[in-house]
Protein backbone atom coordinates (compact mmCIF):
# COMPACT_ATOMS: atom_id res chain seq x y z
CA UNK A 1 0.00 0.00 0.00
CA UNK A 2 2.94 2.07 1.05
CA UNK A 3 4.73 1.73 -2.66
CA UNK A 4 1.20 2.42 -3.91
CA UNK A 5 0.77 5.87 -2.71
CA UNK A 6 4.61 6.75 -3.20
CA UNK A 7 4.36 6.02 -6.52
CA UNK A 8 0.74 7.99 -7.26
CA UNK A 9 2.89 11.01 -4.98
CA UNK A 10 5.70 10.51 -7.53
CA UNK A 11 3.15 10.81 -10.90
CA UNK A 12 1.40 13.30 -9.22
CA UNK A 13 4.45 15.26 -8.86
CA UNK A 14 5.68 14.83 -12.48
CA UNK A 15 2.15 16.42 -13.96
CA UNK A 16 2.37 19.18 -11.49
CA UNK A 17 5.84 20.07 -12.64
CA UNK A 18 4.93 19.66 -16.13
CA UNK A 19 2.06 21.95 -15.69
CA UNK A 20 3.91 24.63 -13.71
CA UNK A 21 6.47 24.54 -17.24
CA UNK A 22 3.75 25.17 -19.31
CA UNK A 23 1.77 28.02 -17.76
CA UNK A 24 3.98 30.41 -17.57
CA UNK A 25 7.08 32.33 -17.91
CA UNK A 26 9.84 30.62 -15.76
CA UNK A 27 11.12 33.53 -13.54
CA UNK A 28 14.85 34.22 -12.25
CA UNK A 29 14.09 32.53 -9.12
CA UNK A 30 13.05 29.34 -11.11
CA UNK A 31 15.63 29.06 -13.45
CA UNK A 32 18.13 29.04 -10.35
CA UNK A 33 16.19 26.09 -9.17
CA UNK A 34 16.39 24.34 -12.27
CA UNK A 35 20.39 24.41 -12.56
CA UNK A 36 20.37 23.07 -8.10
CA UNK A 37 21.08 20.53 -6.81
CA UNK A 38 17.64 19.75 -5.58
CA UNK A 39 16.52 19.65 -8.91
CA UNK A 40 19.44 17.57 -10.52
CA UNK A 41 18.69 15.33 -7.85
CA UNK A 42 15.41 14.67 -9.47
CA UNK A 43 16.38 14.45 -13.04
CA UNK A 44 18.95 11.51 -11.92
CA UNK A 45 15.62 9.77 -10.42
CA UNK A 46 13.77 10.15 -13.37
CA UNK A 47 16.12 9.34 -15.55
CA UNK A 48 16.55 5.26 -13.55
CA UNK A 49 13.40 4.64 -15.48
CA UNK A 50 15.28 3.44 -18.85
CA UNK A 51 12.46 4.16 -20.73
CA UNK A 52 12.70 8.16 -19.05
CA UNK A 53 16.52 7.93 -19.74
CA UNK A 54 17.16 9.62 -22.95
CA UNK A 55 14.39 12.13 -22.92
CA UNK A 56 15.64 13.18 -19.11
CA UNK A 57 19.28 13.44 -20.78
CA UNK A 58 17.73 15.83 -23.61
CA UNK A 59 16.28 18.02 -20.91
CA UNK A 60 19.30 18.24 -19.17
CA UNK A 61 21.51 18.99 -22.09
CA UNK A 62 18.90 21.79 -23.16
CA UNK A 63 19.41 23.14 -19.15
CA UNK A 64 22.88 22.98 -20.03
CA UNK A 65 22.83 25.40 -22.93
CA UNK A 66 20.41 27.26 -21.52
CA UNK A 67 22.48 28.19 -18.67
CA UNK A 68 25.19 29.38 -21.00
CA UNK A 69 22.51 31.50 -23.02
CA UNK A 70 22.69 35.48 -22.29
CA UNK A 71 19.88 36.77 -20.88
CA UNK A 72 18.65 33.47 -19.73
CA UNK A 73 15.36 34.93 -18.40
CA UNK A 74 14.65 37.12 -20.75
CA UNK A 75 15.11 34.96 -23.70
CA UNK A 76 13.25 31.83 -22.29
CA UNK A 77 10.36 33.99 -21.69
CA UNK A 78 10.60 35.43 -25.27
CA UNK A 79 10.47 31.45 -26.37
CA UNK A 80 7.48 31.48 -23.82
CA UNK A 81 5.42 33.75 -25.37
CA UNK A 82 6.46 32.89 -29.04
CA UNK A 83 5.17 29.67 -28.75
CA UNK A 84 2.27 29.68 -26.12
CA UNK A 85 0.95 33.23 -25.91
CA UNK A 86 1.15 34.05 -30.17
CA UNK A 87 -1.10 32.84 -33.18
CA UNK A 88 -1.77 29.03 -34.15
CA UNK A 89 0.23 30.11 -37.36
CA UNK A 90 3.56 30.66 -35.44
CA UNK A 91 3.26 29.69 -32.60
CA UNK A 92 2.01 26.11 -30.46
CA UNK A 93 -0.42 27.12 -28.61
CA UNK A 94 -1.58 24.78 -25.40
CA UNK A 95 -5.19 23.76 -26.20
CA UNK A 96 -7.01 20.84 -26.99
CA UNK A 97 -9.45 23.25 -29.08
CA UNK A 98 -7.14 23.82 -31.48
CA UNK A 99 -5.35 20.10 -32.63
CA UNK A 100 -8.87 18.23 -31.85
CA UNK A 101 -11.47 20.47 -34.24
CA UNK A 102 -11.46 21.78 -37.27
CA UNK A 103 -12.87 25.46 -36.36
CA UNK A 104 -9.20 26.90 -35.52
CA UNK A 105 -11.13 28.19 -32.36
CA UNK A 106 -10.89 27.98 -28.52
CA UNK A 107 -13.39 27.07 -26.62
CA UNK A 108 -14.89 23.56 -28.39
CA UNK A 109 -16.16 20.53 -27.46
CA UNK A 110 -12.65 19.67 -25.57
CA UNK A 111 -12.63 22.42 -23.04
CA UNK A 112 -16.55 21.36 -22.16
CA UNK A 113 -15.04 17.83 -22.02
CA UNK A 114 -12.65 18.81 -19.31
CA UNK A 115 -15.22 21.32 -17.81
CA UNK A 116 -17.53 18.26 -17.12
CA UNK A 117 -14.57 16.03 -16.07
CA UNK A 118 -13.71 18.85 -13.24
CA UNK A 119 -17.54 19.02 -12.43
CA UNK A 120 -17.83 15.10 -11.76
CA UNK A 121 -14.63 15.16 -9.80
CA UNK A 122 -15.24 18.34 -7.68
CA UNK A 123 -12.15 19.59 -9.02
CA UNK A 124 -12.02 23.61 -9.43
CA UNK A 125 -9.40 25.32 -11.56
CA UNK A 126 -6.65 27.31 -10.20
CA UNK A 127 -8.40 30.91 -10.01
CA UNK A 128 -5.61 32.51 -10.74
CA UNK A 129 -4.87 31.00 -14.29
CA UNK A 130 -7.86 32.55 -16.11
CA UNK A 131 -7.40 30.09 -19.23
CA UNK A 132 -10.07 27.70 -21.13
CA UNK A 133 -9.88 24.76 -19.84
CA UNK A 134 -8.49 22.65 -22.56
CA UNK A 135 -5.03 24.36 -21.74
CA UNK A 136 -2.64 22.00 -21.46
CA UNK A 137 -1.46 23.21 -17.35
CA UNK A 138 -5.11 22.44 -16.74
CA UNK A 139 -5.55 19.57 -18.07
CA UNK A 140 -1.99 18.46 -16.16
CA UNK A 141 -2.89 19.90 -12.80
CA UNK A 142 -6.48 18.09 -12.94
CA UNK A 143 -4.81 14.79 -13.58
CA UNK A 144 -2.31 15.32 -10.70
CA UNK A 145 -4.95 16.05 -8.37
CA UNK A 146 -7.08 13.07 -9.65
CA UNK A 147 -3.98 10.85 -8.69
CA UNK A 148 -3.74 12.32 -5.29
CA UNK A 149 -7.77 11.69 -5.14
CA UNK A 150 -6.90 7.66 -5.51
CA UNK A 151 -4.33 7.89 -2.21
CA UNK A 152 -7.19 9.08 0.01
CA UNK A 153 -9.09 5.90 -0.69
CA UNK A 154 -9.16 3.29 1.23
CA UNK A 155 -11.52 0.83 -0.60
CA UNK A 156 -9.23 -0.89 -3.29
CA UNK A 157 -12.05 -1.39 -5.16
CA UNK A 158 -12.66 2.31 -5.02
CA UNK A 159 -8.80 2.49 -6.02
CA UNK A 160 -8.98 0.42 -9.11
CA UNK A 161 -12.07 2.46 -10.35
CA UNK A 162 -10.12 5.87 -9.82
CA UNK A 163 -7.04 4.33 -11.63
CA UNK A 164 -9.24 3.21 -14.61
CA UNK A 165 -10.68 7.00 -14.82
CA UNK A 166 -6.99 8.08 -14.69
CA UNK A 167 -6.68 5.96 -18.39
CA UNK A 168 -9.59 7.31 -19.84
CA UNK A 169 -8.29 10.62 -18.93
CA UNK A 170 -5.36 10.09 -20.31
CA UNK A 171 -6.94 8.87 -23.15
CA UNK A 172 -9.59 11.23 -23.78
CA UNK A 173 -7.88 14.68 -22.82
CA UNK A 174 -4.03 14.08 -23.43
CA UNK A 175 -2.74 11.69 -25.83
CA UNK A 176 -5.50 12.39 -28.18
CA UNK A 177 -3.70 15.70 -29.06
CA UNK A 178 -0.41 15.46 -27.18
CA UNK A 179 2.05 13.61 -30.30
CA UNK A 180 0.34 16.46 -32.68
CA UNK A 181 1.24 19.57 -29.72
CA UNK A 182 4.83 17.89 -28.87
CA UNK A 183 5.43 17.30 -32.65
CA UNK A 184 4.50 21.60 -33.67
CA UNK A 185 6.73 22.81 -30.51
CA UNK A 186 9.47 20.80 -31.92
CA UNK A 187 8.85 22.65 -35.19
CA UNK A 188 8.54 25.79 -34.13
CA UNK A 189 11.17 25.69 -30.76
CA UNK A 190 14.26 26.55 -32.47
CA UNK A 191 16.33 26.86 -29.05
CA UNK A 192 14.54 23.62 -27.70
CA UNK A 193 14.12 23.85 -24.15
CA UNK A 194 10.41 23.53 -24.51
CA UNK A 195 10.46 21.14 -26.91
CA UNK A 196 12.45 18.95 -24.79
CA UNK A 197 9.88 19.55 -22.29
CA UNK A 198 6.93 18.24 -24.72
CA UNK A 199 9.32 15.47 -25.45
CA UNK A 200 10.00 14.20 -21.83
CA UNK A 201 5.81 14.82 -20.98
CA UNK A 202 5.16 12.69 -24.06
CA UNK A 203 7.22 9.83 -22.80
CA UNK A 204 6.73 9.70 -19.27
CA UNK A 205 2.57 9.69 -20.44
CA UNK A 206 3.57 6.35 -22.72
CA UNK A 207 4.96 5.12 -19.67
CA UNK A 208 1.82 6.09 -17.38
CA UNK A 209 0.11 4.41 -19.12
CA UNK A 210 1.53 0.94 -19.46
CA UNK A 211 1.56 1.28 -15.56
CA UNK A 212 -2.10 2.06 -15.50
CA UNK A 213 -2.56 -1.15 -17.80
CA UNK A 214 -0.28 -3.47 -15.50
CA UNK A 215 1.58 -3.88 -18.22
Amino acid sequence: MQDFIAINEQRAEFYWWMSSLFAKELTEADLQNYFGGEMGNYFSSLAMTPELSQPVANFRESLSKLKKRPDTQLELSADFCGLFLSTPKTGALPYASLFLCDSGLLNEKPAQDMAAWMKKFDIAQRKDFNEPSDHLAIILDFLGNLIIRTNTEKDEVQQEALMQEQLTFINDMLTSWLTLFQALVTKQDPFGFYSAAAKLLSAFVVLDIAFLKGE
